[in-house]
């Protein structure tokens, strides 16, 4: 394997409805995926089939039993929350009390950011739409993952891993790879603690809200590794390991990074590649003190005794990536892969000798840039509260407001992707994977569609008295190569139905 995998990811946006404090965010973000679906949705809104749903399962080897799982995890039952699939196989739905866009399966890095990307229009677009409605105040979303008041939302990851792979093995080498990745991919956070009371700036929005090295809840308890087993594929085959411990990333050049290595520290898990001993000792503590110290200078104890920096951790596994790709693949590997290792390693080599420099390409970074800015400027100290309304502007998804997007409309931010590379990926879904079906039945057939999943798409036909399930259990076919010509050439759902039936 190489940094090519099926792959995506699921962001949960914060939610302020202006003026209203005490409004409830479920009924807003309800009316900003439903006006979305209104304007969206030419015919038949097709429902999310949730047959398949399997949150309870563990890879450890059972089942969590219903009567003590707390009720964020049943994510398998159809609560009547908005919940639409788009035409680009992506899907846009309400997670507790905030609007989740889940995007479609890709295979390469670069293609989880311009898919992430398009969610982050498909939200601007929803929340305008939802402000156009008669009596509406104006919802403004946020990229972020914490209110500073207690709570936190998520900013998942998934992968598709080989089942035979040994789940000890992941756990023992993605955990102190998790625990450092975050000089990189850290959003950056004013205020330390799970409600953000001490003062200061930290490298992660999400460090201070995982309390466990290894479980299946999400929402309580967080686990640096999620055992949640729902591979939406073949289980006999895959395994869909779900990461739950990365911050919602704005910058493209963050994004990419941090799917990118995690892919390639997945495939060297899968072969069997990594020999040496990188355990931490307590984790939870070293994932909290690196992402507390901006300076990057904290070190964590190792199982075999030496102290690391974050910085000189993620050198050890990029040392071991570069070995990986040399043996595997020398001078064929594929662009991506040579392109992940090359920034790779510039990142870390500029985190060690001037972080600031890194400020048109880390979230983190540029946002303690402006902060600092900020700072000197007004003679602000740690504790006043404009500074927390930096950190929440930064991650503001309207252009005219977010300060993300001042820096990108300044030049001051490095992009991976244009603009239409994100407008066509708000609507047109990857070619690769069996997202290219999914989509473009919706497009295509969306009055004969009644349901759809990530691993199926039912069909409502006119004359069947039974409604008709086409499988997509596995993620790499359903693709433009494989169902292209026919969908352009078959007319109507039903001829589909009867040609796939053949």
């Amino acid at each position: 394997m190489s940094v090519r995998r099926v792959m995506g990811t699921e962001v949960e946006y914060g939610i302020s409805v202006q003026g209203q404090p005490t409004a409830n965010p479920m009924v807003a973000s309800s009316q900003v995926v439903n006006a979305y679906a209104s304007a969206t949705v030419r015919a038949r809104r097709a429902r999310w089939d949730f047959e398949e749903e399997s949150p309870l399962r563990d890879a450890r080897g059972f089942d969590m039993s219903r009567q003590i799982a707390d009720p964020s995890q049943l994510t398998d039952e159809d609560l009547g929350l908005a919940n639409v699939i788009l035409t680009n196989g992506a899907r846009l739905y309400v997670d507790h009390a905030h609007p989740e866009y889940s995007t479609p399966e890709v295979v390469s890095p670069l293609d989880v950011v311009r898919w992430d990307k398009a969610g982050e229009q498909v939200m601007l677009d929803a929340a305008r739409r939802a402000q156009q409605l008669p009596g509406n105040p104006a919802i403004v979303l946020y990229k972020n993952n914490t209110d500073n008041k207690g709570a936190s939302y998520g900013a998942h990851e998934n992968y598709l891993m080989r089942r035979s792979t040994p789940f000890a093995d992941i756990v023992r080498h993605l955990t102190p790879f998790f625990v450092s990745r975050q000089v990189f991919c850290g959003a950056g956070r004013v205020g330390k603690g799970q409600d953000g009371r001490d003062h200061g700036f930290q490298i992660s929005q999400r460090a201070d809200f995982f309390e466990v090295e290894v479980g299946l809840e999400t929402t309580l308890k967080r686990p640096i590794i999620n055992t949640r087993d729902e591979p939406h594929a073949d289980p006999e085959k895959y395994r869909r390991l779900h990461v739950i411990i990365g911050d919602a990333n704005l910058a493209e050049v963050a994004t990419y990074l941090k799917v990118g290595t995690t892919s390639l520290v997945l495939a060297m898990i899968e072969d069997q590649f990594i020999t040496r001993d990188l355990a931490v000792d307590t984790p939870v503590a070293a994932l909290r003190a690196v992402s507390h110290d901006p300076s990057l200078r904290q070190t964590v104890t190792m199982a075999d005794g030496r102290k690391l920096t974050g910085i000189q951790l993620q050198l050890e596994f990029l040392d071991l990536a570069k070995k990986y790709v040399e043996d595997r693949y020398g001078a064929d590997a594929d662009a991506q892969t040579v392109d992940v290792l090359a920034r790779w390693e510039d990142v870390l080599a500029r985190l060690e000798s001037d972080p600031m420099s890194l400020a048109d390409q880390l979230d983190w970074v540029a946002k303690l840039k402006l902060i600092e800015q900020y700072r000197s400027r007004d003679a602000l100290a740690w504790d006043d509260a404009k500074l927390q309304l930096i950190d929440y502007q930064y991650s503001d998804i309207r252009p005219e407001k977010g300060l993300y997007h001042r820096l990108v409309g300044a030049g001051r931010i490095q992009r991976l992707l244009t603009d239409d590379d994100v407008e066509q990926a708000m609507t047109n879904p990857p070619e690769q994977t069996r997202a290219y079906f999914r989509g473009r039945c919706l497009e295509k057939y969306a009055s004969d569609i009644a349901a759809a999943s990530w691993d199926s798409v039912i069909f409502d036909l006119p004359g069947r008295e039974s409604l008709q399930r086409v499988p997509t259990i596995d993620p790499l076919r359903g693709s433009k190569a494989h169902v292209g010509e026919l969908i352009d050439r078959c007319a109507t759902a039903d001829e589909l139905v009867r040609a796939l039936s053949r």
